[in-house]
């Protein structure tokens, strides 16, 4: 077989709305010559490539044997995101609706080229992709569905909006909604601000979250995702960082938010420099509980300052009064009367947040006020 040449396979083509898709059958051990799987990762400059999932390997198991039998059907269509080198060529059969054409779609394979420069990008469907491909079969004919994607934003919507309904990890939805175009689901869409802020936090160099945000492309980060995001989340719908929010289209000034936050965060940083460094279980400053009171702290201090106001501000001096009443690491928390609890019991609830909030609101207005 040459290095390059066409697989020509009959497809319909159905126009929605002003897009078109492609549906088509063809052997599933074929997908991998002509579509790569793009798992999410960060170049060295920090930008995002790819958008999959790791693949599970106990479930492509499950599925590889489940092939193999006798019986095996995958009715689920497998969706691909197509570049422009893949053409569709209509035929002259009468077609009974308008909005689908038959004829055949040409997807050039080149077997010199880089995995990541194939023409095809599997959006959904990795692991029947995989079990089909380990399978001891000779084939296994699959239902694709395709469309051609203007470039890799789009791929990544499309990649969330295909899962919206399945139990795809938050992790890998909040390191995608930055980059990510067109259309997005309400819930997704109100996080999608918050989770640029995240990401900046959490390759930026001079961030006291450096690496610290556990992600998919930083799976060492010892801090949550989900607790960081709740935090930026609350200021900027009702704190200090709601200053810098456009409220009418949603976009805001990501620089400012994320200096805004560098400085509060680099003092909390450096008054706690030990337990800044322990994981959740080890430290309540990096747990959940900790990470959204102490926000909720920043939002009270710093709410009608900008961050090019807050150094010299004395916030320092407002903060030393934390001292007295935290239990980071070991130690009692004095909660309220008859509310002692040991340092490692206040919990990532709405009710501990509450507490600890109020305990260390009270802490940080006995000392004189920031200028």
């Amino acid at each position: 077989m040459a290095d390059r040449y066409d697989i020509r396979v009959p497809a319909l083509q159905v126009r929605q709305g002003d897009r078109h898709i492609f549906c088509f059958g063809i052997d599933g051990k074929r997908l991998l010559d002509f579509t790569t799987v793009s798992r999410v990762r960060r170049s060295s400059e920090g930008s995002l490539d790819g958008y999959q999932r790791p693949e599970v390997l106990s479930h492509i198991r499950a599925i590889r044997r489940y092939v193999e039998s006798p019986e095996a059907m995958l009715p689920n269509a497998i969706v691909l995101a197509l570049d422009g080198r893949v053409r569709f060529e209509p035929s002259r059969q009468f077609s009974a609706v308008d909005y689908s054409i038959p004829g055949e779609l040409v997807i050039p394979v080149d077997e010199t080229i880089d995995e990541a420069d194939k023409p095809g990008l599997l959006v959904d469907g990795q692991q029947r992709v995989a079990a089909i491909r380990d399978a001891d079969i000779d084939a296994f004919p699959v239902a694709v569905v395709a469309f051609i994607a203007d470039g890799q934003d789009e791929q990544r919507s499309q990649f969330i909006l295909v899962n919206n309904t399945k139990p795809l990890p938050k992790g890998l939805i909040h390191e995608l909604l930055p980059d990510s175009a067109g259309y997005l689901p309400p819930k997704y869409a109100r996080r999608k601000l918050p989770a640029e802020v995240m990401i900046r936090l959490n390759i930026d160099t001079d961030s006291p979250f450096c690496g610290a945000i556990a992600t998919p492309t930083s799976p060492d980060g010892r801090i949550k995702d989900n607790s960081v995001l709740k935090m930026i989340e609350n200021s900027l719908y009702d704190g200090a960082l709601y200053q810098y929010r456009n409220p009418e289209d949603g976009t805001g000034d990501i620089e400012q938010m994320v200096l805004h936050l560098k400085i509060f965060w680099k003092l909390i940083a450096e008054m706690w420099p030990i337990e800044w460094t322990l994981p959740p279980r080890k430290s309540r400053l990096t747990h959940g509980v900790g990470i959204q009171s102490l926000g909720y702290v920043m939002d009270m201090l710093t709410d009608n300052h900008t961050a090019d106001q807050l150094p010299g501000s004395g916030l320092e001096r407002r903060l030393d009064g934390l001292q007295d009443v935290t239990a980071w690491t070991a130690g009692t928390w004095d909660l309220g009367p008859d509310d002692q609890r040991r340092w490692n019991s206040l919990q990532n609830t709405p009710t501990d947040i509450k507490l600890l909030t109020k305990v260390l609101a009270a802490a940080v207005r006995v000392r004189k006020p920031i200028s």
